[in-house]
């Protein structure tokens, strides 16, 4: 087999990891319509919703936290090895996933999922940084933010052919076998050679076989009577782990684990484990406190009043370490000057993009329709926008400044839901709701390409990986404490309407207090959308002049 021509080469990689994006992106969604399967084939009752509440937080855990970590690995090794572990780590967690039955198992085969479909933006982006030159590179960014939120609307429709021909763990098993043959397809298009040993190949073959026959537990072996002894479990419990294959398994996996860390200690040292570690451990706490919150009844999650003090703990020392490390996980002088403008901005688009993603439907439910489907069907006249957006914004990067696309984008947003805040009954019925969605839409697209050039190339090259990594983490971060907050305030509007009630039984009278708990969100994130959108004016306004002036390149150490 030939080779492509190498002119063609930055295209044809960049379509393949940009549909390796849409495959993670459509897998945080895609379990909306299967959780009640998914429930049931790992022994939880639907009577027991909240505990199902981790095996969608556990996949945005490992998307989050391990992101620092990659963006890093992105600059230090070659960005399509990087590009090729992430998607090997994506397919092993899928197959956990769909070998699951039980929570634990289940949840974790999820944040495995997690890491590996959250490494794949930062060194795709970095990829595009490396090929595209800066007053070029604005389209490949809008592409990639396009198949971004393009996997966040076809994750659910995806989920919902599967499961009308098949059973959950379908969808998983699909998403292995559509990570190999996009791995196989980076490998031809890169021209890759294997540096691994015989073996490295080995050990991991072993590790990930023995979990396979203790996950998979084949009716052949487990009921043998001469076989079948390894799958008996140890004591009282019926996990398939705890049973003599399953403790050897994981004990191989540990095993290859520390081989493969060995192995690579000389450039994972260049990386910054600890301060990795710190910086992980604190997006992780966050994201758990926030995110396995109930937003109807609570801000702050369960373990929330713990977490949160480690979170501070694991900062500081995160803090004081870069101070003193030579080669931190975050480079120095990476979050300064335009790239933290671009790091805020993208933090308020995220604020925006959750509020209308999560209240949207709730509010179609109040005044429209009591069906979700349909209610899900109005809040695709916004997600169906968004990736438009994305490539609008990543084409007009290249005529003109990064701050006049995203502050025009952000304001357009905050001017959408500044209008949704006047939505009633019957609005979803009128045209105008039409226009409003999908003018926020595309605002909140606009905006994706020029934040990412802007942090790009307000960077030296060698920190790309870590400067994109970065963006996706504020921006998550923005979904996730924007939903907090936003909801806290809709919230205490809700009960400050409600005790002002003659009759707290009025079902009407609820329903418009509910009504105003949405409107007050919409004010607040139209409120983070405006700001975003000043921010924005901190981008740069020239592209002539952006694309001139190289990146400044600072020693490390400095900053």
């Amino acid at each position: 087999m030939t080779s492509p021509p190498p002119d063609s080469r930055p295209r044809t990689l960049l379509g393949i990891a940009s549909l390796a994006i849409a495959l993670a992106a459509a897998d945080t969604y895609v379990v909306v319509l299967a959780l009640t399967e998914m429930m049931q084939g790992v022994g939880i009752g639907i009577e027991s919703l909240q505990r199902a509440t981790p095996i969608i937080s556990g996949f945005l855990l490992g998307y989050v936290a391990v992101l620092p970590l990659i963006g890093r690995l992105a600059d230090l090794l070659d960005k399509q090895r990087v590009l090729l572990g992430c998607l090997a780590i994506f397919v092993v967690g899928s197959a956990v996933t769909a070998l699951a039955s039980d929570l634990t198992v289940l949840v974790a085969g999820r944040v495995v999922q997690g890491v590996g479909g959250g490494g794949l933006v930062p060194a795709t982006l970095a990829i595009v940084a490396a090929r595209w030159p800066a007053e070029t590179r604005g389209l490949p960014l809008g592409v990639v933010g396009a198949v971004q939120e393009l996997g966040s609307v076809l994750g659910p429709v995806l989920g919902a052919a599967i499961l009308l021909v098949s059973d959950w763990r379908a969808i998983f098993w699909l998403n292995a076998l559509a990570g190999i043959v996009l791995a196989g397809a980076i490998w031809w298009t890169s021209a890759l050679r294997p540096t691994g040993s015989w073996r490295t190949v080995g050990i991991w073959g072993t590790a990930l076989g023995l979990l396979w026959l203790a996950l998979a537990a084949p009716d052949a072996l487990a009921t043998s009577v001469s076989l079948g002894a390894p799958f008996v479990p140890i004591g009282s419990s019926d996990a398939r782990l705890a049973t003599p294959i399953g403790l050897l398994a994981l004990a191989v996996v540990i095993g290859a684990t520390g081989w493969s860390i060995r192995r690579g200690w000389s450039w994972l040292r260049q990386a910054g484990p600890f301060g990795a570690a710190m910086l992980g451990s604190a997006l992780g706490c966050v994201i758990v406190t926030f995110a396995a919150a109930q937003p109807e009844r609570e801000i702050v999650g369960p373990l929330g009043y713990a977490l949160l003090p480690v979170a501070a703990a694991c900062t500081l020392a995160y803090a004081v370490h870069h101070r003193r490390s030579a080669n931190p996980v975050i480079p120095h002088g990476v979050v300064r000057g335009t790239t933290a403008w671009a790091l805020a901005v993208s933090f308020c688009a995220g604020a925006a993009l959750v509020a209308v993603v999560v209240n949207i439907p709730l509010l179609a439910r109040l005044v429209h329709t009591t069906d979700e489907a349909e209610a899900a069907f109005v809040l695709l006249r916004f997600l169906i926008a968004v990736p438009l957006g994305a490539l609008l914004g990543g084409w007009a990067v290249r005529h003109t400044g990064d701050g006049i696309v995203a502050g025009i984008g952000m304001g357009c947003a905050a001017l959408g839901l500044a209008l949704m805040t006047a939505w009633g009954r019957g609005a979803f019925a009128t045209a105008g709701s039409w226009f409003v969605l999908a003018l926020t839409g595309l605002g909140i697209g606009l905006a994706l390409a020029p934040v990412n050039n802007a942090a790009l190339s307000a960077v030296r090259a060698d920190a790309h990986g870590a400067a994109s990594a970065l963006i996706v983490v504020s921006r998550m971060i923005g979904m996730v404490l924007g939903l907090a907050l936003l909801t806290a305030v809709g919230l205490h509007r809700y009960y400050e309407i409600v005790a002002g009630l003659p009759d707290p039984t009025d079902t009407e009278a609820l329903k418009s207090a509910a009504i105003a708990q949405v409107h007050w969100v919409f004010w607040g994130a139209s409120g983070a959308a405006a700001l975003g959108a000043l921010l924005s004016t901190r981008l740069g306004v020239n592209v002539r002049r952006r694309a001139a002036a190289p990146p400044r390149h600072l020693p490390a150490g400095t900053g």
